[in-house]
């Protein structure tokens, strides 16, 4: 084909309807499958570009505003993800567009040969009416209870239970790789809760999250450690039990030399520090640090908690068995701070989080 020929072509491209784009992304991919498409940032956003055009103008003839509010993220989506990890049945780079199913976009990896949608291996695949999805991120990003984001996304509760959890499926395992210089790391303790537990529980049920039944330290404490580095790098986990195999299960691939940490002295972290040969400093009095050494203090962790456990009192208990996703939930509020925004937050879900 010549240019002209091309040019003209290409410029009534716009004027087609949806079945008409499905079709012709579905002739084009034939065209390629024997051939070889690097799928580079550039190319996915000129493939995509009539997908995330606005608005059509009522003059215009021919044309049609099929376009949902959803649609632009999910495409997105889809960029950065086969921008970032290739196919995810594969890995490989080589895919082109594939028509499009239920409104949302396909692909087609030209080595597996397999299709795939923008959320195809993500915890939101599956989930419907992708148009809400902005509002459950808000409800994220503010720390609304069940109630207020299941109004929030005009949903029934149980669907928000479920959303929220999806969302923050993939939040779960967005922590950092290694924290570097002054690590902090101190332990905290959260009530056990059975929370939505109807049966078979080992005690007596307790009313909005409730007290302990003995003061101080007990096994009805579950303990938390948080760690984090002068950049702001925060790593969190729910521990079996407060001791040396499980702080090091915990910290132990994150925190290497040449950091250097900051602690309580708590039997269990130092013993770790040792283990793992990890120059390591015990604060006598926390909060206070030495005149000569002002650096060297836990207090940027400290005040991690209690931003955590004031956060945390909005929802009246929060079940052990979702304790994770709650840290999760905080640590990527403070990841993302003045970024925080519901396209932010779906990206994270989607597995490309802070």
């Amino acid at each position: 084909m010549d240019e002209p020929t091309f040019a003209t072509w290409l410029a009534g491209t716009e004027f087609l309807n949806p079945s008409q784009r499905g079709r012709t992304y579905q002739a084009l991919a034939m065209a390629e499958a024997n051939g070889s498409f690097e799928c580079t940032g550039t190319a996915i956003d000129a493939a995509l570009s009539r997908d995330n055009a606005g608005p059509v103008p009522d003059g215009v003839k021919g044309r049609t505003t099929a376009h949902t509010p959803g649609r632009d993220l999910l495409s997105k989506v889809g960029r950065e993800r086969i921008a970032n990890f290739g196919c995810p049945h594969c890995g490989s780079d080589g895919v082109h567009r594939w028509g499009s199913a239920n409104d949302r976009p396909r692909y087609r990896c030209t080595s597996c040969r397999k299709t795939f949608t923008p959320l195809t291996g993500t915890p939101l695949a599956g989930l419907h009416h992708p148009e809400r999805w902005t509002d459950q991120a808000a409800a994220l990003i503010g720390g609304e209870t069940l109630a207020q984001a299941a109004r929030r996304c005009d949903v029934h509760p149980t669907t928000a239970f479920r959303w929220r959890h999806r969302f923050l499926a993939a939040l779960n395992l967005d922590k950092p790789a290694s924290l570097s210089g002054l690590v902090e790391a101190d332990e905290t303790f959260i009530l056990e809760s059975f929370k939505g537990k109807r049966a078979g529980l080992p005690r007596p049920s307790r009313k909005r999250g409730g007290k302990a039944s003995k003061r101080g330290l007990s096994r009805e404490q579950i303990p938390v450690i948080v760690a984090r580095d002068r950049t702001g790098a925060t790593l969190d986990a729910v521990l079996p039990r407060l001791d040396t195999a499980s702080m090091t299960a915990a910290l132990g691939t994150s925190i290497t030399r040449p950091a250097e940490l900051c602690c309580d002295g708590g039997s269990a972290i130092t013993a770790f520090a040792r283990r793992a040969r990890i120059k390591f400093h015990v604060l006598p009095a926390p909060g206070l640090p030495k005149p000569e050494a002002p650096d060297i203090h836990i207090n940027n962790v400290n005040a991690y908690h209690g931003r955590l456990k004031e956060w945390m009192r909005r929802f009246h208990g929060v079940a052990t068995e979702y304790l994770p996703s709650y840290l999760s939930w905080r640590r990527t509020i403070e990841a993302f701070r003045d970024a925080s925004t519901p396209e932010a937050w779906v990206m994270g879900a989607a597995g490309m989080g802070p």
